[in-house]
Protein backbone atom coordinates (compact mmCIF):
# COMPACT_ATOMS: atom_id res chain seq x y z
CA UNK A 1 0.00 0.00 0.00
CA UNK A 2 1.12 3.48 -0.76
CA UNK A 3 2.12 5.71 2.30
CA UNK A 4 -0.23 8.28 1.10
CA UNK A 5 -3.48 5.92 0.59
CA UNK A 6 -2.94 5.05 4.66
CA UNK A 7 -2.52 8.53 5.49
CA UNK A 8 -5.76 9.39 3.99
CA UNK A 9 -7.15 6.82 6.00
CA UNK A 10 -6.59 8.58 8.76
CA UNK A 11 -7.28 11.73 8.11
CA UNK A 12 -10.46 11.21 5.74
CA UNK A 13 -11.63 14.62 5.45
CA UNK A 14 -8.36 15.79 3.99
CA UNK A 15 -7.23 16.42 0.44
CA UNK A 16 -4.33 14.82 -1.06
CA UNK A 17 -2.93 18.37 -1.46
CA UNK A 18 -2.52 18.62 2.87
CA UNK A 19 -1.13 14.97 2.87
CA UNK A 20 1.15 15.53 0.74
CA UNK A 21 2.69 18.49 2.21
CA UNK A 22 2.98 16.81 5.72
CA UNK A 23 4.85 14.88 3.51
CA UNK A 24 7.23 17.24 2.32
CA UNK A 25 7.07 19.16 5.64
CA UNK A 26 8.42 16.39 7.41
CA UNK A 27 5.82 15.41 9.17
CA UNK A 28 4.94 11.97 8.55
CA UNK A 29 7.40 9.00 10.50
CA UNK A 30 7.48 5.49 9.33
CA UNK A 31 8.85 3.49 11.86
CA UNK A 32 10.31 6.02 13.28
CA UNK A 33 12.17 7.38 10.19
CA UNK A 34 10.82 10.49 8.36
CA UNK A 35 9.47 9.87 4.94
CA UNK A 36 8.82 12.22 2.23
CA UNK A 37 7.92 9.90 -0.50
CA UNK A 38 3.95 9.75 -0.94
CA UNK A 39 3.89 6.83 -3.15
CA UNK A 40 6.62 4.88 -0.54
CA UNK A 41 5.34 1.32 0.15
CA UNK A 42 4.35 0.12 3.63
CA UNK A 43 3.28 -2.71 5.08
CA UNK A 44 0.19 -3.50 7.15
CA UNK A 45 2.48 -4.03 10.72
CA UNK A 46 4.14 -0.71 10.03
CA UNK A 47 3.99 2.04 12.58
CA UNK A 48 2.67 5.29 10.60
CA UNK A 49 3.14 8.57 13.01
CA UNK A 50 2.19 12.23 12.19
CA UNK A 51 4.15 14.80 14.20
CA UNK A 52 2.94 18.27 14.83
CA UNK A 53 4.95 20.69 12.86
CA UNK A 54 6.92 21.99 16.15
CA UNK A 55 8.19 18.78 16.26
CA UNK A 56 8.97 18.05 12.72
CA UNK A 57 10.95 21.43 12.38
CA UNK A 58 13.04 20.17 15.26
CA UNK A 59 13.65 16.88 13.71
CA UNK A 60 13.92 17.54 10.22
CA UNK A 61 17.64 17.94 8.93
CA UNK A 62 18.73 21.36 7.94
CA UNK A 63 19.55 21.55 4.44
CA UNK A 64 23.04 20.94 3.25
CA UNK A 65 24.58 23.64 1.76
CA UNK A 66 26.10 23.50 -1.65
CA UNK A 67 29.69 23.64 -2.36
CA UNK A 68 31.12 26.01 -4.18
CA UNK A 69 33.70 25.21 -6.69
CA UNK A 70 37.22 27.59 -5.85
CA UNK A 71 37.87 28.16 -9.61
CA UNK A 72 41.63 29.49 -8.90
CA UNK A 73 44.58 27.51 -7.60
CA UNK A 74 45.71 29.08 -4.23
CA UNK A 75 49.20 28.58 -3.63
CA UNK A 76 49.42 30.79 -0.39
CA UNK A 77 46.91 32.94 1.50
CA UNK A 78 46.94 34.74 4.80
CA UNK A 79 45.20 38.40 5.96
CA UNK A 80 47.46 40.31 3.49
CA UNK A 81 48.24 38.09 0.20
CA UNK A 82 46.97 35.66 -1.86
CA UNK A 83 48.89 34.05 -4.09
CA UNK A 84 47.32 31.83 -6.98
CA UNK A 85 48.67 29.71 -9.94
CA UNK A 86 47.23 30.97 -12.96
CA UNK A 87 46.72 28.65 -15.59
CA UNK A 88 47.52 28.88 -19.00
CA UNK A 89 45.30 30.60 -21.45
CA UNK A 90 43.36 32.71 -18.91
CA UNK A 91 43.74 36.17 -19.28
CA UNK A 92 45.09 37.65 -15.77
CA UNK A 93 42.92 40.98 -15.72
CA UNK A 94 40.07 42.33 -18.28
CA UNK A 95 40.88 44.32 -21.28
CA UNK A 96 39.04 47.34 -22.34
CA UNK A 97 36.65 44.38 -23.99
CA UNK A 98 35.61 44.07 -20.98
CA UNK A 99 35.79 39.91 -20.30
CA UNK A 100 33.89 38.47 -17.25
CA UNK A 101 36.17 35.40 -16.66
CA UNK A 102 39.49 36.18 -15.92
CA UNK A 103 42.35 35.29 -12.83
CA UNK A 104 41.16 38.88 -11.53
CA UNK A 105 37.69 38.06 -11.50
CA UNK A 106 37.67 33.91 -10.09
CA UNK A 107 40.01 36.02 -7.19
CA UNK A 108 37.40 38.45 -6.45
CA UNK A 109 34.33 36.11 -6.45
CA UNK A 110 36.58 33.69 -4.00
CA UNK A 111 37.34 36.33 -1.61
CA UNK A 112 33.98 37.97 -2.19
CA UNK A 113 32.64 34.25 -0.81
CA UNK A 114 34.21 34.87 2.30
CA UNK A 115 33.03 38.60 2.51
CA UNK A 116 31.60 41.01 0.79
CA UNK A 117 33.94 43.53 2.01
CA UNK A 118 36.80 41.73 0.43
CA UNK A 119 38.55 42.41 -2.70
CA UNK A 120 41.77 41.72 -4.35
CA UNK A 121 43.86 44.13 -5.59
CA UNK A 122 46.16 43.80 -9.13
CA UNK A 123 49.81 43.97 -8.45
CA UNK A 124 51.40 42.49 -11.64
CA UNK A 125 50.34 40.32 -14.80
CA UNK A 126 50.85 37.23 -16.97
CA UNK A 127 50.34 36.98 -20.45
CA UNK A 128 47.39 34.80 -21.02
CA UNK A 129 49.39 32.11 -22.73
CA UNK A 130 51.91 32.23 -19.49
CA UNK A 131 50.77 29.80 -16.67
CA UNK A 132 52.57 30.38 -12.68
CA UNK A 133 52.43 32.38 -9.68
CA UNK A 134 50.49 35.32 -9.25
CA UNK A 135 49.96 37.52 -6.33
CA UNK A 136 46.86 39.32 -5.71
CA UNK A 137 47.05 41.93 -2.74
CA UNK A 138 44.07 41.92 -0.18
CA UNK A 139 44.98 45.87 0.77
CA UNK A 140 45.50 48.93 -1.39
CA UNK A 141 48.75 49.86 0.77
CA UNK A 142 49.83 46.21 0.03
CA UNK A 143 49.61 46.76 -3.55
CA UNK A 144 51.17 49.76 -3.35
CA UNK A 145 54.47 48.42 -1.92
CA UNK A 146 54.74 45.18 -3.59
CA UNK A 147 54.09 47.33 -7.07
CA UNK A 148 57.29 49.49 -5.97
CA UNK A 149 59.25 46.20 -5.46
CA UNK A 150 58.36 45.39 -8.76
CA UNK A 151 59.18 49.12 -10.46
CA UNK A 152 62.46 48.81 -8.60
CA UNK A 153 63.50 45.45 -10.21
CA UNK A 154 63.40 44.03 -6.17
CA UNK A 155 60.64 41.58 -6.97
CA UNK A 156 63.43 38.05 -7.99
CA UNK A 157 61.30 35.99 -10.70
CA UNK A 158 62.25 33.30 -12.18
CA UNK A 159 60.78 31.37 -15.77
CA UNK A 160 61.16 28.14 -17.57
CA UNK A 161 60.33 27.84 -20.97
CA UNK A 162 60.63 24.76 -23.38
CA UNK A 163 61.73 26.05 -26.72
CA UNK A 164 62.18 24.42 -30.06
CA UNK A 165 66.10 23.49 -30.74
CA UNK A 166 68.12 25.13 -28.47
CA UNK A 167 71.17 27.95 -27.96
CA UNK A 168 74.25 27.35 -29.01
CA UNK A 169 75.72 28.50 -25.78
CA UNK A 170 74.37 26.43 -22.08
CA UNK A 171 73.87 30.16 -20.46
CA UNK A 172 73.34 33.97 -21.14
CA UNK A 173 71.90 37.28 -21.23
CA UNK A 174 69.54 39.17 -23.61
CA UNK A 175 69.52 42.65 -23.40
CA UNK A 176 66.94 44.25 -25.89
CA UNK A 177 65.16 47.09 -26.48
CA UNK A 178 61.41 46.26 -27.38
CA UNK A 179 59.04 48.41 -29.49
CA UNK A 180 55.08 47.72 -28.61
CA UNK A 181 52.41 48.98 -31.75
CA UNK A 182 49.19 49.82 -31.63
CA UNK A 183 47.82 45.63 -31.49
CA UNK A 184 50.43 44.98 -28.93
CA UNK A 185 52.97 42.76 -31.01
CA UNK A 186 56.21 43.04 -29.99
CA UNK A 187 59.66 43.43 -31.38
CA UNK A 188 62.96 44.36 -31.13
CA UNK A 189 64.56 47.67 -32.34
CA UNK A 190 67.63 49.97 -32.11
CA UNK A 191 67.63 51.48 -29.00
CA UNK A 192 68.01 55.11 -29.87
CA UNK A 193 63.94 54.22 -30.78
CA UNK A 194 62.38 57.06 -28.47
CA UNK A 195 59.52 54.98 -27.68
CA UNK A 196 61.73 51.63 -27.55
CA UNK A 197 61.72 50.17 -23.48
CA UNK A 198 64.91 48.13 -22.20
CA UNK A 199 64.53 44.36 -21.54
CA UNK A 200 67.07 42.21 -20.41
CA UNK A 201 66.82 38.41 -19.13
CA UNK A 202 69.45 36.25 -18.22
CA UNK A 203 68.81 32.31 -19.02
CA UNK A 204 70.31 29.02 -18.69
CA UNK A 205 70.02 25.92 -20.25
CA UNK A 206 68.30 23.13 -17.49
CA UNK A 207 67.79 20.00 -19.80
CA UNK A 208 67.83 19.24 -23.53
CA UNK A 209 67.48 16.79 -26.11
CA UNK A 210 67.63 16.58 -29.71
CA UNK A 211 64.87 18.63 -30.89
CA UNK A 212 63.75 20.88 -27.57
CA UNK A 213 65.40 22.55 -24.39
CA UNK A 214 64.19 23.69 -20.80
CA UNK A 215 65.51 26.97 -20.02
CA UNK A 216 65.35 28.93 -17.06
CA UNK A 217 65.02 32.51 -17.17
CA UNK A 218 64.97 35.45 -14.60
CA UNK A 219 64.57 38.70 -15.78
CA UNK A 220 65.23 41.91 -14.63
CA UNK A 221 62.26 44.23 -16.66
CA UNK A 222 59.07 43.32 -17.03
CA UNK A 223 58.00 44.38 -20.58
CA UNK A 224 55.35 42.38 -22.42
CA UNK A 225 56.61 39.66 -24.36
CA UNK A 226 60.03 39.92 -23.48
CA UNK A 227 60.67 36.54 -22.98
CA UNK A 228 59.42 35.23 -25.80
CA UNK A 229 60.87 37.84 -28.57
CA UNK A 230 64.98 37.28 -26.36
CA UNK A 231 63.86 33.42 -26.93
CA UNK A 232 62.99 34.19 -30.75
CA UNK A 233 65.82 36.09 -31.88
CA UNK A 234 68.37 33.60 -30.15
CA UNK A 235 66.86 31.12 -32.61
CA UNK A 236 64.87 29.19 -30.48
CA UNK A 237 61.55 30.38 -29.87
CA UNK A 238 59.10 29.00 -27.58
CA UNK A 239 57.35 25.83 -28.21
CA UNK A 240 53.58 26.79 -29.51
CA UNK A 241 54.69 30.50 -29.38
CA UNK A 242 53.42 30.90 -33.30
CA UNK A 243 53.52 34.60 -32.73
CA UNK A 244 57.23 34.33 -32.77
CA UNK A 245 58.22 31.68 -35.03
CA UNK A 246 57.52 28.51 -33.77
CA UNK A 247 56.57 25.81 -36.76
CA UNK A 248 54.13 23.86 -33.94
CA UNK A 249 52.06 23.78 -31.46
CA UNK A 250 52.67 19.73 -29.90
CA UNK A 251 51.74 20.52 -25.79
CA UNK A 252 48.67 22.64 -27.11
CA UNK A 253 49.90 25.92 -25.27
CA UNK A 254 52.68 28.37 -25.45
CA UNK A 255 55.38 26.58 -23.17
CA UNK A 256 56.29 29.36 -20.87
CA UNK A 257 55.65 29.22 -17.03
CA UNK A 258 56.52 31.63 -14.20
CA UNK A 259 58.02 29.13 -11.89
CA UNK A 260 58.91 31.59 -8.97
CA UNK A 261 58.58 34.86 -7.33
CA UNK A 262 60.17 36.79 -4.33
CA UNK A 263 59.70 39.64 -2.55
CA UNK A 264 59.22 41.02 0.85
CA UNK A 265 56.27 40.57 2.55
CA UNK A 266 54.60 44.09 2.59
CA UNK A 267 53.29 43.58 6.25
CA UNK A 268 56.11 41.72 7.51
CA UNK A 269 59.27 42.98 5.40
CA UNK A 270 60.07 39.05 5.75
CA UNK A 271 61.86 37.61 2.54
CA UNK A 272 58.96 35.43 1.16
CA UNK A 273 59.08 32.81 -1.90
CA UNK A 274 56.52 30.86 -3.83
CA UNK A 275 56.69 28.34 -6.40
CA UNK A 276 54.48 26.70 -9.29
CA UNK A 277 55.49 23.34 -10.86
CA UNK A 278 56.66 23.44 -14.18
CA UNK A 279 54.17 22.07 -16.50
CA UNK A 280 55.97 20.90 -19.25
CA UNK A 281 59.38 19.32 -19.76
CA UNK A 282 61.54 18.05 -22.88
CA UNK A 283 60.43 14.91 -23.03
CA UNK A 284 56.85 16.55 -23.72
Amino acid sequence: MKLIDEIQKLFPNSSRNTLRKMLTGGRVLVNGKTIHKATHLVESDDEIEITDKIIAAKTSPPPIPKKKTIRIKILFEDEHLLVVNKQAGLLSVATDKMEPDTLHSRTVDYLKDKNEKNWGFIVHRLDRETSGVMIFAKHKHHKEYLQEQFAAREVHRIYHALVEGGPEERSGTIQEWLLEDKFLRVKAVNKRNPNAREAITHWNVVDSDESASLIQLTIETGRRHQIRVGLANLGCPVIGDKQHGARGNPIGRIALHATSLEFLHPETDDPVRFEAPIPFGPEN
